[in-house]
């Protein structure tokens, strides 16, 4: 990246401890904080963000600037993109297309949304009774936001103004389908689908700034390098904690997991 100058590292996500050692962090910070603060650098008035990425989705509640309660759905992959993605692959069209093909939808059918299995299923019974795909794919949409609300949402009180955010915030059929249960306009940020790296961003300057020091990045040269990783169980105690330990070209770069310190003292990591 020739003379770029890297200010200042963050990481956040499910892997955000291992990319935080590998890359020398300055702060690793869990997902809700990192899309909570970019999301009200650009809005900030919202109230309520729903996040469904890849993987798992979730609901980040927040008044006057500030994170107030949260959920998190990372058992079921029903309605995340990845599920999102094989349907279309089983559809026979381009992921890109599946919103357009909601909006085109003039008589939505009924898909139960709870469980993937369960959402196929019916899925290909309706196409075995005639169903049209525009159809599938609105009812299909409709099902899933039903199953984000109950779930994830449940019990929160949900206000404007609401930002749609994570890869699935580009599928039109689900912004519109989010639009009609809630009975209000969704935003979504020009960098809707980075927006936990933009926040880990920010939180790393202001973590760099603070403290008035030098980023601990170890440079782009660390994607050539040989990395190792393993895990074990500490005997130390009744907890039996799983230490993650990961290796550099042979050498212990970091370990973490334990709970008193044994293991994550001897290094010094900033997580």
């Amino acid at each position: 990246l020739g003379e770029t100058e890297v200010i200042a590292v963050g990481t956040t996500g499910s892997a955000r401890f291992l990319a935080g050692v590998i890359t020398g962090a300055d702060m690793v910070k869990n997902e809700i904080s990192a899309h909570a603060v970019a999301t009200i650098k650009e809005f900030p008035d919202v109230s309520t963000i729903f996040e469904i990425g890849g993987q798992d989705s979730k609901i980040i509640i927040i008044r006057d600037r500030v994170v107030v309660d949260f959920a998190m759905n990372t058992v079921c992959a029903a309605g995340t993109g990845s599920f999102l993605d094989h349907q279309a692959e089983r559809l026979g069209i381009k992921i890109e297309e599946f919103g357009d093909y909601a909006l085109r939808s003039k008589y939505p059918v009924r898909i139960a949304g709870r469980c993937t299995v369960f959402a196929e299923s019916d899925m290909i019974h309706k196409q075995q009774m005639g169903a049209s795909v525009e159809d599938i794919i609105r009812g299909l949409s409709e099902s899933l936001v039903r199953n984000y609300l109950n779930n994830v949402g449940r019990g929160k009180e949900l206000l404007p103004r609401f930002v749609f955010q994570g890869g699935v915030s580009e599928n039109k059929g689900i912004k519109k389908a989010f639009e009609e249960a809630i009975g209000h306009e969704i935003y979504i940020p020009k960098h809707n689908k980075v927006m936990g790296a933009i926040g880990a961003a920010i939180l790393a300057h202001h973590e760099v700034k603070a403290k008035g020091k030098k980023s601990n990045f170890r440079g782009f040269e660390v994607v050539d390098k040989e990395y190792y990783t393993r895990t074990f169980y500490c005997n130390g105690c009744s907890n039996n904690c799983e230490i993650y330990e990961i290796r550099e070209e042979g050498k212990v770069l970091a370990r973490w997991g334990d709970r008193c310190g044994r293991w994550t003292g001897t290094f010094q990591v900033h997580l």
